[in-house]
């Protein structure tokens, strides 16, 4: 399987996954859903990620595109609200349009960079990955770093403030 094509299903696997978890009132933060994410990387980055690099501009490239992941997983966080359920009492989400254009949007532009480094930008991009001795393993790594890092950042904040919703709501109905 070509690095492209293994770029793409991780890409679209992430989107639809994670779209399918959060969109729409009332979705349901149960220990599934906290821990699916955190699974599926200790799945994921085995399996595609061969050689990480360890010294140079490959480990600051995926070092920046995980930090990148971590910083747009904080934003998704601030289009997702996290309250309890009046029906059950549980933790539940909401997340809307903002937030699906945000996912889709990311997820977007790894696939363009991602088609654009093979057709349109190769030889540039080839150059510039020659001259600053960065591997193709690395820049496939960091766009996965990417992603992995915004999925674990989103699932790690539904988690916190779902813990917190319930400190909440029971210091409310405490006073």
């Amino acid at each position: 399987m070509s690095t492209l094509t293994q770029a793409m299903i991780i890409n679209g696997a992430v989107l639809i996954a994670v779209l399918e978890a959060d969109l729409g009132p009332h979705r349901r933060i149960g220990r599934l859903r906290i821990l699916r994410p955190a699974l599926t990387a200790g799945a994921i980055v085995p399996l595609f990620v061969k050689s990480p690099a360890t010294h140079g501009f490959g480990l600051a490239l995926e070092v920046t595109a995980a930090l990148a992941g971590l910083l747009v997983g904080l934003l998704a966080m601030a289009f997702t609200t996290v309250y309890r359920s009046p029906a059950t009492g549980g933790p539940v989400s909401r997340a809307g349009l903002a937030y699906a254009a945000l996912w889709t949007v990311v997820a977007g532009a790894r696939a363009a960079f991602s088609y654009g480094s093979a057709h349109w930008f190769a030889p540039q991009l080839g150059r510039w990955m020659t001259e600053h001795q960065v591997t193709a393993d690395a820049l496939t790594d960091a766009l996965l770093f990417m992603a992995v890092a915004m999925t674990l950042t989103r699932t790690l904040g539904l988690a916190a403030r779902a813990m917190t919703a319930g400190r909440r709501t029971l210091g409310a109905a405490a006073e």
